[in-house]
């Protein structure tokens, strides 16, 4: 067995979530109108010109609402010229290298009325989905890349069994007012049960 730098971990400190995100777009004015207009985030800086960088890349920095505060980004957009035309979303089986970026709502009630907002505008609904741990919505940018708007259950109904509440799902219609509806009946998963009293 190596022996290891006193001091040093023997294991990795896990990271206590993702900072960020990255997207690389074809055109950062349509992708910007999308993240703003669509999503509803807000651009928060952007690269300029300064010495010994006079052409930077397009680039633009865009934060969500942490309780009333914006941060420095939560997702980034860089135009690419060069990538290729968009094509249906699918959850498997696409030439996206990025699958999907999920946005958390703050509550069913922010999320709904997200949904209606959508509709409103005509976006397409690829997926309407209740997940053990979500109730989702997946709609598509202009570069083809999933984005996911989701409110997250109660840790109670999926923490003591994550792997039964994440292979868990029911999809629901993306069409009509039905995609407007939310039940509440997702079932809990891992209920630990309550241990027999002592016998007297």
């Amino acid at each position: 067995m190596a022996d290891r730098t006193p001091g040093v971990r023997a294991a990795p400190v896990a990271p206590c979530g993702i900072n960020h995100v990255v997207l690389n777009v074809r055109d950062i004015e349509e992708s910007h109108r999308f993240w703003t207009e669509i999503v509803g985030l807000t651009q928060v800086a952007e690269l300029h010109p300064r010495p010994g960088r006079p052409n930077p890349p397009k680039m633009r920095f865009y934060s969500a609402d942490h309780a009333g505060k914006l941060t420095h980004h939560d997702v980034a957009l860089v135009e690419s010229a060069n990538l290729p035309p968009p094509g249906e979303w699918m959850l498997s089986g696409s030439a996206v290298a990025v699958n999907h970026v999920a946005l958390a709502m703050p509550n069913r009630e922010a999320w709904l009325q997200q949904l209606a907002f959508l509709k409103s505008r005509g976006i397409k609904f690829n997926w309407r989905v209740n997940h053990g741990v979500t109730h989702s919505v997946y709609i598509n940018d202009p570069n083809g890349y999933g984005v996911e708007f989701l409110y997250e259950l109660p840790r109670e109904m999926w923490e003591e069994d994550i792997d039964a509440a994440v292979n868990w799902l029911e999809t629901l219609p993306t069409e009509g007012e039905e995609t407007l509806v939310d039940r509440t009946d997702t079932p809990s998963f891992g209920k630990r049960e309550k241990a027999p009293a002592a016998a007297e």
